[in-house]
C-alpha cells in the first residue's frame, strides 16, 4: 500500500445510535485500526463520525459502523468519501 493511499470519510448513521455506547465504541474501534477523527451525537438522534487514514482501514471502519456495538440497532451508514486532509490527528469523542 502506497503511503498516499489515505482517505476521509464523512459518515452519518441512523438508527437506535444514541444511549448505546456508540460513540466510546466508536472511538475504540477506530483507535484499534490507527484512524483519526471524530464522533459525536446530533440534535436529531443520529450519530455524525469522521474518519481518516489508509483506504483500507477507513473501508474497515465503515462496514464496523454497518453493524456498530451490540446494543445498537443501526438502519442507515450514509457516507461522503473526500480527500484526506491531513489535518486530524489521533480520535476523539465530541
Amino acid at each position: 500500500m502506497q503511503s498516499n493511499d489515505q482517505e476521509r470519510a464523512h459518515v452519518r448513521i441512523s438508527g437506535q445510535v444514541q444511549g448505546v455506547f456508540f460513540r466510546d465504541s466508536t472511538r475504540q474501534k477506530a483507535e484499534e485500526l490507527g484512524l483519526a477523527g471524530w464522533v459525536k451525537n446530533t440534535p436529531v438522534g443520529s450519530v455524525e463520525a469522521v474518519f481518516e487514514g489508509p483506504s483500507e482501514k477507513v473501508r474497515e471502519m465503515l462496514r464496523w459502523c454497518e453493524e456498530g456495538p451490540r446494543q445498537a440497532s443501526v438502519e442507515n451508514v450514509d457516507t461522503d468519501i473526500e480527500d484526506a486532509g491531513g489535518e486530524l490527528s489521533g480520535f476523539e469523542v465530541r
